[in-house]
């Protein structure tokens, strides 16, 4: 009888863990790091490597595709995003300059490093610069064709990153609509990101909101601190925190060109820790407040009210203060750590704490809680 229980216990388990493995992937999903380098005092990126490790940060986004970094992290379990710069897009619009650059700064690194998507430009609709606009889909293309070309688009996705100034309407987020000027750009852009399973992403920062207005703005809902509740008359949605409103501003943008296939992710978002006089709100205790409930928020898997069931994808900027940024004093002071790698606050990440969740990247799928709880009883049961 003790040996039928054990036999029919043993192969729940093994079921049980077929199924786990079967809806999770094997690439976490959480909380991924900017990792800006315009700073000549950062340390190595050996030494970053054993620091991302030491807390569980396995999404790393970089601005270009520095091999020295792509080097360090080789054999390591985390994901990168990589870049190409704006001032590259022009010559990116040429399929022989495209080939020439993914097999010189990705063929080389794949297979140890995980490379898993190449960001072409970074808010170029911010420039007014048309001639740039026109380079931006063809370059994607171009880069997009040469990883087919040796064989890496299903492993490689091609994205481009955009700030929330693209938005004509961001208020009530059902509203949510592009400039005008840019329709005739963003919807072959649109176009192409559904036909390759592309994510659109968005470098959004409340804090800009904030210190613009910050009389108007509640700080509290900026902070992921507000009692109160903004409700939207179109859709009678619930928002508490302004960046989940930013999220399905851009998700109903984007529905309203035709797409309801195409995820939004957010490349960049963060709250510096010092500022300008004219700089309301850039203080440590906001930043940990911004970046602390940001965490618990991934931690929950929690996604949008428009989305609930999409947990929010989000890459934290920035991992360290970078002394060399021009601009306000803001620009200089978004990061989670010091160049000597002490905390400039402390949001919860120390050795060990953040959790890994084992869900795929692309899959989106979640893993049903029972399972978790089954197999927990399981494991004691033996143990």
């Amino acid at each position: 009888m003790m040996g039928n229980s054990f036999k029919s216990t043993s192969c729940l388990c093994k079921l049980l863990l077929l199924l786990l493995f079967t809806l999770s992937g094997t690439q976490g999903v959480g909380l991924g790091i900017n990792y800006g380098q315009i700073a000549n005092n950062l340390p190595s990126p050996s030494q970053v490597a054993v620091l991302l490790k030491s807390i569980n940060i396995s999404r790393v986004k970089l601005y270009d595709a520095d091999p020295d970094v792509l080097s360090a992290f080789a054999g390591s379990e985390v994901e990168f995003i990589i870049g190409l710069g704006n001032e590259y897009l022009e010559n990116m619009t040429d399929q022989n300059n495209a080939q020439s650059w993914i097999q010189q700064h990705v063929q080389p690194y794949v297979g140890r490093t995980k490379i898993i998507c190449i960001v072409v430009g970074n808010e170029v609709f911010n420039a007014n610069d048309t001639r740039l606009m026109g380079y931006l889909l063809p370059a994607m293309q171009s880069v997009y064709m040469s990883l087919s070309n040796l064989g890496l688009q299903k492993q490689v996705m091609v994205s481009t990153a955009h700030s929330l100034n693209i938005l004509e309407t961001s208020y009530p987020p059902s509203s949510g609509a592009f400039r005008p000027d840019l329709s005739s750009y963003i919807q072959p852009l649109l176009n192409f990101h559904s036909q390759i399973s592309a994510p659109f992403l968005i470098n959004a920062y409340p804090f800009f909101a904030y210190k613009g207005s910050p009389g108007d703005v509640p700080l509290e809902y900026v902070l992921f601190q507000s009692k109160k509740v903004m409700t939207d008359p179109n859709s009678n949605l619930s928002y508490d925190n302004m960046l989940y409103a930013q999220i399905d501003a851009v998700y109903s943008a984007i529905k309203a060109m035709g797409h309801a296939d195409i995820e939004v992710r957010i490349s960049e978002t963060g709250w510096p820790s010092k500022g300008d006089s004219d700089e309301a709100g850039a203080t440590p205790q906001n930043a940990a407040l911004y970046n602390g409930n940001l965490l618990k928020r991934i931690e929950q898997r929690q996604g949008t009210p428009a989305r609930p069931t999409v947990p929010i994808d989000i890459h934290v900027f920035a991992l360290f203060n970078e002394n060399l940024k021009p601009g306000p004093t803001s620009e200089r002071n978004y990061g989670l750590y010091y160049p000597n790698r002490s905390q400039v606050y402390s949001i919860g990440l120390q050795e060990g704490h953040l959790p890994q969740f084992n869900v795929s990247s692309r899959s989106r799928m979640r893993v049903p809680s029972f399972i978790g709880s089954m197999l927990a009883a399981t494991w004691l049961f033996f143990s």
